[in-house]
């Protein structure tokens, strides 16, 4: 019996032996940022694995079917400081076998991939570049957008602020670019959803220390006074990309009134308090597997690399074009814990999701809110439509 046993489990070793060097290997690159931004909260401090983990998990996820469909997938990672490293970043997944590269970058810099990616024939993954512009006017074939847009996020807030018939926003923002970027999301997503922006200001990023000892001391002081005399409004909406001032708003106004946008109830792809529609499990997963909470980067680049390995489960394949063609096409959709099946718009290869609206201990609300109706797709609420899209594929 003993004998018997032996022979049926070399057996079996040898089987697995054969199917892992028969296996398809599918590596797939992930571009992240060489320094990320500080922010004012020592709990927001992003981690040296943020993203990185997310991609690993979902790794992980794509290792487990790839036990029973025969492939094998590996993770290749590279740091971007900038558009001038992209050409090298790129070569440097590529040399490495990566068919497919997953971006973690600002919008010049995903550009720069993008087109040294076109030359390889490769698809790139955006995950983090909000820009509306990406999906319009500069809109790359290559390129499909798995982070939101900001009109999707500010739309997401905007119908949140309708069904709560507060309709009277003031708004503050920052002066750096991407701060007049969304704060022109949320103008737009105004006039879509009837709120009216009775005031704008901004607050001037004068350079100088983000944090001193006496910090909570000058916040004090000087919150109250730059939100003074404000015309009458229902909530603050901030826009401040660029963490300058925006943390410091919730519970400093002159006037009593909630904070949303870049601080207070945020828009946003994932929370780590998200639970709902099985969250729940993989929030537990990642803690186990990387010892601290998923944050909205990690989900983001999970999806990614879930998507690639979704399309090669379907086409059973390992081909780059055999996966870029299922992607693109009309049977795609992924599973990602928030109560809806995700998809791809093909007028500008945006992912239709659900937007989280969660402050920093629950998730208040999701969006799109009930009674926004579509003709294909309530998620089509969320960011620019297809008579509305600029981008010429």
């Amino acid at each position: 019996m003993k004998r018997i046993l032996s022979v049926l489990i070399t057996t079996f070793a040898a089987s697995i032996s054969a199917s892992a060097q028969e296996a398809d290997n599918i590596t797939i690159g992930y571009l992240h940022p060489a320094e990320r931004l500080q922010t004012l909260s020592l709990l927001d401090r992003p981690t040296e694995d943020l993203g990185i983990s997310g991609a690993r998990l979902g790794l992980d996820d794509n290792n487990t079917t790839g036990q029973f469909t025969g492939q094998v997938y590996t993770l290749e990672t590279a740091p971007v400081s900038g558009a001038a490293d992209a050409e090298a970043a790129v070569q440097q997944v590529a040399d490495a076998g990566a068919g497919w590269i997953v971006a973690d970058l600002e919008a010049e810099a995903l550009l720069a991939v993008a087109d040294a990616a076109a030359a390889r024939d490769m698809l790139v993954l955006n995950t983090g570049a909000p820009d509306d512009a990406l999906r319009g006017e500069m809109c790359r074939a290559n390129v499909i957008h798995v982070a939101p847009s900001r009109a999707m996020l500010a739309d997401a807030l905007a119908q949140y602020l309708a069904w709560k018939k507060w309709p009277r926003w003031f708004l503050l923002k920052g002066s750096h670019p991407e701060d007049e970027a969304f704060a022109q999301a949320l103008g737009r997503a105004a006039d879509r959803f009837g709120g009216r922006i009775v005031e704008e200001r901004i607050y001037e990023d004068t350079g100088g220390a983000r944090t001193t000892d006496s910090g909570h001391i000058q916040v004090q002081q000087r919150m109250p006074v730059f939100t003074q005399g404000a015309p009458d409004h229902d909530v603050v909406l901030v826009a401040d990309e660029n963490e300058v001032f925006g943390t410091y708003v919730p519970y400093h106004t002159w006037d009593p009134r909630p904070v949303m946008g870049t601080a207070g109830l945020e828009p946003t792809v994932w929370s780590p308090a998200h639970e709902q529609w099985a969250g729940i499990q993989v929030q537990n997963r990642f803690v186990d597997g990387y010892g601290r909470r998923m944050q909205a980067e990690d989900m983001l680049a999970w999806m990614a690399v879930r998507m690639i390995g979704e399309a090669a489960t379907r086409t059973n394949s390992a081909e780059p074009e055999a996966i870029r063609s299922y992607l693109l096409g009309p049977d795609f959709t992924l599973a990602a814990f928030k109560g809806e099946a995700l998809s791809l718009r093909d007028w500008d290869l945006q992912l239709r999701q659900p937007i989280l609206l969660a402050d920093d201990k629950t998730v208040v609300s999701v969006s799109p809110q009930e009674g926004f109706l579509h003709p294909t797709s309530f998620l089509d609420t969320l960011g620019y439509d297809r008579a509305e899209s600029e981008c010429e594929l």
